[in-house]
């Protein structure tokens, strides 16, 4: 699998929606993964520039067959933020008509900022496979961030949103956001993911742009308290 698996990670701001301000300022992560041998390609997170993203992958010989959404924010999706316009999925299905895939949790919402009817939506529940080609990728229901936060899993890597970043974790103070979900989502829905995985976040939030997991539980300070109570005590304020 090794060699049909297509895996890229753009920066926004950098690598697409270079004269953006907001994607400058923002520096969202998007992702590419797909199966060479049939060209098919799924994007994670598109925002800014669609056209941009879906010209890099056509580019690289591949097509687009769907869409992986990590959860409903507009920087993430498109839709307005902060008084911007940010492009997303609703442009995207204009220029291609392809399945946007969501955490069932979060379908009422992604209807919400992008305008979207839910029927324009494929909803999921964690432990759901998503195959794009040949290739298999395990859906994780993260909540904490967003009610419906997911993370990827696929070849050895873990897309995780907003979920988790290589330091710290999504905010918790955002309306729909739980610490309590969180800690559950970091301790025991992750706890699953072997330490050799490597960590591919939503944004670019540190020096490097992925880790392993191995490295970012001993490094991120979100692993360090030992109990429930320490880690709500810690960061639920």
């Amino acid at each position: 699998m090794s060699d049909r698996f297509y895996f890229r990670q753009f920066l926004s701001g950098r690598d697409f929606a270079m004269t953006d301000p907001m994607a400058r300022q923002m520096v969202n992560f998007v992702y590419a993964i797909g199966d060479r041998d049939t060209g098919e390609a799924m994007l994670v997170d598109p925002a800014y520039d669609v056209d941009g993203l879906l010209d890099a992958v056509g580019s690289d010989g591949m097509r687009l067959t769907g869409v992986l959404a990590t959860h409903y924010h507009p920087d993430h999706i498109g839709g307005s933020m902060m008084g911007f316009d940010l492009e997303g999925v609703a442009k995207l299905l204009d220029r291609v008509d392809v399945p946007v895939h969501v955490q069932a949790d979060e379908v009422e919402f992604v209807c919400e900022v992008t305008g979207l009817t839910p029927d324009q939506l494929s909803p999921h529940r964690s432990g759901d496979l998503v195959s794009v080609g040949a290739v298999d990728i395990s859906l994780i229901h993260t909540p904490g961030h967003t009610p419906g936060s997911q993370c990827f899993f696929v070849d050895g890597r873990l897309v995780a949103g907003d979920t988790l970043f290589l330091d710290g974790c999504g905010r918790m103070d955002l309306p729909g956001s739980d610490p309590a979900a969180m800690y559950e989502s970091l301790t025991r829905k992750l706890a699953k993911v072997p330490d050799d995985t490597v960590l591919y976040p939503g944004h670019r939030y540190s020096v490097e742009s992925s880790a392993t997991m191995g490295t970012t539980r001993q490094h991120n300070i979100v692993f360090r308290p030992t109990s429930r109570e320490q880690w709500l005590a810690a960061f639920a304020g």
